[in-house]
């Protein structure tokens, strides 16, 4: 049997009974594997304390160990009574057997409302593996700790150093599902005494060993690129979202991802791994969702990570895409004009009507209009051959490229008459030009070439990864939905290579035109 399909069974075998816990009890359990501690976030009566309890069945007898904290609860119910025999001998110890001290497993309910004395306890014992117990220093065998809480800690409480331990933060929320409900409440109530099968039980020896193997565990180059994303825009969006993730939490987190590997018979990890960092990173409830939108849209913009950079090859197409147009086509209209004193004029020749309805007589003009003039509807005045400007006629541009022309009453010649003047455009922006550069566009067209390869070697490397990838994607640790988060990421790359090299063609085909 695989280590994989082990896992799976036992998972199985825990979850009996259990109704919408199937992206808790495995990431929790997963947490236990990998010496982990794990936060279950939810309200009173979601079964939280029975999620911890068949955590602990998975392992072989372990010893285990529960309490239920308020602002009242005394040390005594964490770490044990002071023993009477050693103070009549002037020593200040605690009986810890059957106590946290002692406990392999724990679980710690609605743990932040204790005192910060207890609390302080408990992170010694979290962070240095010991408890201090009068002057001995006893060896703490806990395995994992699981707290539960229907609240996050408040700012400001010296907490943040105690919640940052637990790496694994699950939201355990009410049955939603109808069926799942009447099944409920129509079922005998669920117990934490299941029976789990001696094949897949885990042996202390086991989980041990298991530890060392994690560590030689590599993270890929794809989940580096996830991790980074996803650094990046916590970043970006610290304002907003005030999450900080710290350098052990980044170190643990990437612990939890080696384990999922390492459980699913791999020697590196891979993007559905990637997605448990979902349960890592988010901070308070108002956090959670966009820290889980943050993660997954990460995840779907990595793809895998190519052995070129695509950034680089879009840069290149861009940069050929540009000089391919403005090689073979205008990039702008061209009009037919004059040059006059180093500008462009329109000549315009108009015909003017002036008079009355009893004496209406035409005469032609002959103007010379400035190109530059046409971005502006300013008004100005044209100018003759020489360049002179014709201070009785006033121009002026409309957004259609159009020019009013009016001729003022001057010596009673015109008569305030008026006429339209439109250029005339030799070639329209986008149309191909008369002479071409055949030298430099043969030479761009094996460029295109080198890039088109570029992007089929790329594209042959993605389809080759996605065959054997999308096998290796199955874990027990997160669901069939969820990977296909991973999948789409993916695919979307696939199909984004194809539409470059689709581009490429186009770009070949303008060469060959």
């Amino acid at each position: 049997m695989s280590l994989q399909t082990r896992i799976k069974k036992l998972i199985d075998q825990i979850s009996v009974g259990m109704h919408e816990r199937e992206d808790i009890i495995p990431i929790a359990l997963l947490g236990a594997l990998t010496g982990q501690n794990t936060f279950l976030y939810g309200p009173p009566g979601t079964a939280k304390s029975l999620i911890s309890r068949r955590i602990a069945k998975a392992f072989d007898s372990p010893s285990y160990f529960e309490c239920l904290m308020n602002r009242f609860s005394t040390p005594e119910e964490l770490f044990g009574p002071v023993s009477i025999k050693a103070l009549k001998e002037d020593q200040y110890t605690r009986k810890t057997d059957n106590y946290l001290p002692k406990a392999e497993f724990a679980f710690l309910d609605e743990i932040w409302k204790s005192s910060p004395a207890i609390l302080n306890g408990l992170l010694t014992l979290i962070n240095e593996g010991i408890y201090k117990n009068g002057q001995e220093l006893e060896k703490a065998p806990l395995k994992a700790l699981i707290a539960a809480s229907n609240e996050t800690p408040e700012e400001n409480q010296g907490l943040d150093a105690l919640y940052d331990r637990f790496i694994i933060r699950l939201m355990v929320g009410p049955i939603e599902i109808k069926e799942n409900f009447e099944s409920l409440i129509s079922s005998k109530p669920t117990h934490a005494e299941i029976k789990v099968a001696d094949d897949v039980v885990i042996k202390n020896n086991e989980w041990a060993s298991w530890l060392k193997k994690i560590d030689t565990v590599e993270l890929s180059q794809d989940t580096l690129t996830i991790i980074h994303l996803i650094r990046k825009e916590l970043s970006e969006q610290f304002k907003e979202l005030g999450v900080y993730v710290s350098d052990r939490r980044w170190q643990k987190a990437a612990q939890l991802l080696k384990a999922s590997a390492f459980f699913n018979n791999r020697k590196q990890t891979n993007h559905s791994d990637a997605l448990l960092l979902r349960y890592c990173l988010w901070t308070t409830e108002a956090n959670r969702e966009d820290v889980e939108s943050i993660v997954n849209n990460a995840i779907e913009e990595s793809g895998f990570s190519p052995e070129l950079s695509l950034a680089e090859l879009d840069r290149k197409k861009d940069a050929l895409d540009k000089e391919i147009t403005n090689e073979i086509f205008h990039e702008k209209d061209v009009y037919d004009t004059v040059n006059i004193d180093g500008n462009e004029f329109f000549k315009a020749v108009i015909n003017f009507e002036f008079g009355n309805n009893w004496d209406k007589r035409k005469a032609t003009k002959t103007l010379y209009i400035e190109k530059s003039k046409m971005r502006s509807e300013d008004e100005f005045n044209p100018v003759n051959v020489q360049g002179q400007e014709l201070e009785n006629f006033n121009c002026s541009f409309d957004k259609q490229g159009s020019c009013l022309i009016n001729a003022n009453d001057i010596n009673h010649t015109y008569y305030d008459a008026e006429a339209i003047f439109t250029p005339e455009i030799l070639y329209k922006k986008g149309q191909k030009k008369q002479n071409v550069n055949s030298r430099l566009i043969d030479a761009l067209k094996v460029e295109v070439d080198e890039l088109t390869q570029s992007l089929r070697t790329n594209l042959e490397l993605c389809e080759g990864k996605q065959k054997e990838y999308v096998a290796s994607l199955y874990s027990p640790f997160v669901s069939e939905q969820s990977c296909n988060i991973a999948l789409n990421g993916i695919n979307q790359q696939i199909s984004d290579l194809k539409l470059r090299i689709k581009d490429c063609d186009r770009l070949k085909g303008l060469c060959s035109a």
